[in-house]
Order: structure tokens, then sequence, then C-alpha cells
């Protein structure tokens, strides 16, 4: 990036990235991106999540419930290089599922890329360690944290893995004939972890955004009590803005003391071989995800529920002051698995900021159609 004094830098933060379809399977790399990448290249920063390992090293750590897909060729990492991808969190549940070796090449590999990394590594010490970019005299700095972690995920002193937030959660019954309030806290010693390694980069860059892989998966609208919590404890600490990834569908965003927060970013450039086999649990074919994530056939390899073709990007505006202005860019996948950004005028365009208004609810925020983006502010 260039050193060159800049009184502002555009930014654009993408959801989740991975397909496991390649060449072999009739999916060019390059084809994934092909509808978004003149956007990226338009602006002057971006960060995605890596929710796969790339190595040729390891074996399935899951077990028989394990993810094969999780691993793919280095070869097909292309498609960061491709996005222009300047820093990314590896700080998912995917990143353990063939073991450390894997999650270890992973992160080498994006480093030889020149793209920053944050959120795992050989220690929880190198997992806490931020990405730092410094773009245009403005230097801009991420942390990433996982609260969805499998057994043995999480880095230790002494042990490869990625940065974990606990989170305790409890039930409450509320009699017989109404449904039982999960409640979620954050692990108190997690929580101040992260806020110390706000409290330490700040001083060292203008902007500074922590990125979590966290909250209720599929489930449309649904925010865990940890993730308001520790975004708010976030921006109380120093934060600018505030993203969040794993769900697979796109969900609320709230100004939070004037400040941004994405809790997810739903997918960007994924496949999966099939569904999970969650779905075929009483509980969940029957009961609670009925007519709410149902699968789209139209979509076989993004067998995340009907709105997991639906995405977005944040887009901010950033200064040495901080973030400047924030927005979003309303996004649709289509079914060759390429994002697309909509232009105000598309019918879909409407219907994705409806989505983010209606998701939005109970959350500060208002939205206000700019040209093809979709500015935020308080209410």
């Amino acid at each position: 990036m260039s050193d060159t004094a800049a009184s502002e830098i555009s930014f654009l933060g993408t959801g989740d990235v991975g397909p496991v379809h390649g060449p072999n399977d009739g999916f060019p790399i390059e084809r994934y991106t092909e509808l978004v990448r003149p956007t990226l290249a338009g602006v002057d920063l971006r960060f995605g999540n890596c929710e796969r390992q790339y190595s040729d090293r390891g074996a399935n750590a899951r077990g028989d419930d394990g993810q094969p897909h999780g691993r793919q060729p280095p070869s097909m990492a292309q498609i960061f290089t491709d996005c222009g991808f300047d820093a990314m969190t590896v700080a998912n549940n995917h990143m353990w599922d063939f073991g450390p070796d894997a999650l270890l090449d992973t992160r080498a590999l994006l480093l030889e890329k020149g793209i920053m990394v944050t959120g795992a590594g050989k220690n929880l010490a190198q997992a806490r360690e931020p990405a730092i970019v410094e773009c245009k005299g403005i230097k801009v700095g991420f942390l990433g944290y996982c609260s969805v972690l499998p057994e043995g995920a999480a880095a230790g002193p002494d042990k490869i893995g990625v940065a974990e937030l606990r989170v305790k959660t409890q039930y409450e019954g509320r009699g017989p004939h109404a449904p039982v309030r999960v409640i979620t806290e954050p692990d108190e010693r997690d929580l101040q972890m992260i806020l110390e390694d706000i409290e330490k980069l700040r001083p060292h860059v203008d902007v500074l955004m922590p990125v979590f892989h966290w909250g209720v998966i599929w489930v449309p609208r649904v925010i865990a009590d940890y993730q308001v919590k520790v975004a708010h404890a976030c921006i109380d600490a120093g934060a600018d803005m505030v993203m969040g990834h794993h769900a697979h569908i796109p969900k609320a965003i709230e100004m939070y003391k004037g400040k941004a927060i994405f809790y997810s970013l739903s997918n960007f450039c994924m496949t999966k071989p099939k569904q999970s086999w969650k779905w075929d649990e009483t509980p969940w074919h029957h009961g609670a995800l009925r007519n709410h994530v149902d699968q789209n056939p139209e979509y076989p390899l993004l067998p995340y529920g009907t709105d997991s073709r639906r995405t977005l990007m944040a887009k901010a505006i950033l200064t040495k002051q901080g973030v400047k202005e924030v927005s979003f860019l309303p996004m649709m996948i289509d079914t060759k698995y390429r994002p697309e950004v909509l232009k105000n005028g598309d019918p879909r365009f409407d219907d994705m900021v409806n989505y983010m208004d209606w998701a939005s609810e109970g959350f500060d925020h208002k939205f206000t159609v700019v040209g093809d983006e979709v500015k935020i502010t308080p209410a």
C-alpha cells in the first residue's frame, strides 16, 4: 500500500470467503468474483473472513462429524488475490478442521500473498496480534476472535489455535406453555482479553475494527445477548466499527454511540458440498427452523437456508480521526455463486434494503439510500 498521505480512504468489509468447488468441478476460481471485482478494485482497502484452511497437510480433526471440505488445496486460495484483500481474519470454526499444521499453513500462505492476518497462530500471543495495514498514511488495525470453536481449537500460551471468545449459556424456564429463554454472557476473562487488545492497539492505529465469528447460525434476525454486550464493550473501549460473520445470512446493523456494528455480513464467495446433518434432526426439521431456513433448490451448493443468497458489504470512509461515514452495499448471490452488487432501481436492491431494515428492528439505525449505497446513521 502507498504511504502517500491522504485525508481519507475508502474501505470495504466482506462476509465469509471459502468456496470448495474449483476448476475440477467446473467452477473456475476467477468466476466467483467476476461481478464484484470492479467494486472491490474501486476502493483503497479490503477485508474479509478466510473460512477454509488451505494446505496439503493435516487430518480431519473433528471426528465423524468432521468437515472434510474445510481444508482446500492451496491453489484455491487464488480467490483472495482475485479479491485484492489487504487483511483477513482467520478466527473461525473451520480454521481447525484439519488441525494445527493446516492452520499454520493457511496463515503463512495469506502472509506470502501480502495479506495481513489476525485471529489465529502458533500460540495465543500470535493469535491476538492485530492485522495492521497502512494505506496512504492512514493506519487501520483489525483484531479477530471466534465464539463458535470446535473442541481443541482454542489457542493457548504454548498451543497453536484460534483466539477464542467463550460464551456462558443459561436457560430460564417461564412455565409449561412458554418458550425457554436462552441467556448468554461472554466469558469475563475472554472479554477482558479483547478489551486489553483494543487498549494496546489503540495508540498505534487511526482506525480500529474488532471482527467476530459468532452468533446464531442460519436463523434470521436473532442476535444473542453476548454479541450485543461484547460489541458495545469494544466500542466503549475505543473501537471505531465492529464486523461479524458466521451466521451465513445477513443480520442486524446497529449504530451505538455513533459507531456501526455489522452483526453478520453473510456469505461473500462460498460453496459447500451438502447441507448440515443438523437439518435432519427432528427438532430442526419439524420445529424451530421450518419455514425460516428451508433450503433453496436453486442453490444446492449454498445450503444455509433461503436467505443465504442475501449478502452485503460494509463500506466506510476512513480518516486519521476514525470512521467518517459508513454505509452498506446491498448484494445478492446468483445461481453461479457469484456475489453481485445491486443497483438502485433494481427491485432486488429495494428488497435487500427492506430486509436489512427488518433484520435491524430493535437496534438503533436509520438507512438512507444515496445512489447505489445505503447510508447508516443513528435514528
